[in-house]
């Protein structure tokens, strides 16, 4: 599927700004199941300067300064995406074999083990404590001796029921065991809290962002700039012979896979959870990979408005009125 996602950020400042240092996220990722043909970024006024980096999660990042007085910026990321349909989560024998037990005691310290990179996604971050309040939701679905991928969907599946998604119930820096105890929020609150759940259980998971195409309801059009970005939880899990030692007693080499869990819509896959999502960066939590963020001198108030628009390519023109 080839989509096109285009993602407009507006500040509106009372107040002329003087100068400022933006740091983005708004580069997609080549990922097994997804591949980026084109991608620009755009910005008005003109940057001073303009960086492109890596960070240390592997994501694309941007940044840029302003050294002239601005009442207006405008940040704009035109990315043409072409996705695939991610293997779906594995039911054999092998795989359910991998209790999440086992998992969970494979990153637990064993003198002379080999590191495994995705142990730096069992830890607390800012937006995600550990904490009992997060294994207590969690546990009806980590029963005793499940499959790690089935307690997992599980625990996916109880987010998308037992929470409600409700737009505005929450800020963007809503701490996750608040969003938990209100019983409310938005993705990016179920995405914080299912990796709550799982690192309080000793199972690394990582915060994904990124886009989802939707469909207008029938019998309306695309709206141009009526989408919003989304977030989700890729989860690790272990390949089943890395749980045990190697032939001469030593712990086999580290080696795993990730499993992508979306508890807003209940979709879940290898690589993403389906067809119709586009990854954008990966980290610890929101806070990781916040679209934009930046220090600003002057500009007393602002007023930001953010427009994101995924579509297949051949419908822009006319949404554009091109």
């Amino acid at each position: 599927m080839l989509l096109r996602i285009l993602h407009t950020t507006t500040y509106r400042y009372h107040g002329s700004v003087d100068m400022a240092q933006h740091m983005v996220h708004l580069s997609p990722v080549d990922t097994p199941t997804q591949a980026v043909q084109a991608h620009a970024l755009r910005v008005k006024p003109e940057p001073a300067a303009r960086s492109q980096t890596t960070d240390v999660f592997g994501n694309q990042r941007t940044f840029f300064s302003l050294q002239a007085p601005h009442e207006t910026l405008v940040v704009e990321a035109d990315s043409l995406v072409e996705t695939h349909e991610p293997g779906p989560l594995p039911d054999d024998a092998a795989w359910t074999a991998l209790s999440w037990e086992r998992a969970r005691n494979h990153f637990r310290y064993r003198a002379g083990a080999p590191y495994d990179p995705a142990s730096e996604f069992l830890f607390a971050s800012p937006n995600v404590p550990r904490d009992d309040a997060f294994i207590a939701f969690a546990r009806p679905a980590f029963r005793p001796g499940l499959p790690l991928l089935y307690a997992v969907q599980a625990l996916m599946e109880r987010i998308h029921t037992e929470m409600e998604y409700k737009t505005a119930s929450t800020e963007v820096n809503t701490p996750a065991l608040q969003a938990l105890k209100q019983g409310k929020g938005v993705c990016q609150d179920f995405a914080h809290i299912m990796l709550g759940c799982l690192r309080s259980l000793g199972l690394p998971a990582r915060y994904v962002s990124g886009y989802l195409l939707t469909q207008p309801p029938p019998g309306k059009p695309r709206l141009i700039g009526a989408d919003a970005s989304h977030a989700w939880v890729s989860v690790y899990a272990p390949l089943p012979a890395s749980t045990d030692e190697a032939d001469d007693g030593e712990p086999a080499a580290p080696e795993g896979l990730w499993f992508d869990f979306d508890p807003t819509n209940n979709r879940s896959g290898q690589g993403s959870p389906g067809e119709e999502y586009v990854t954008l960066a990966t980290g610890r939590d929101f806070s990781d990979v916040s679209p934009m963020r930046g220090v600003i001198q002057g500009g007393a108030r602002h007023a930001l408005h953010v427009g994101v628009t995924v579509a297949p390519p051949e419908e822009f023109g006319a949404l554009q009125g091109a």
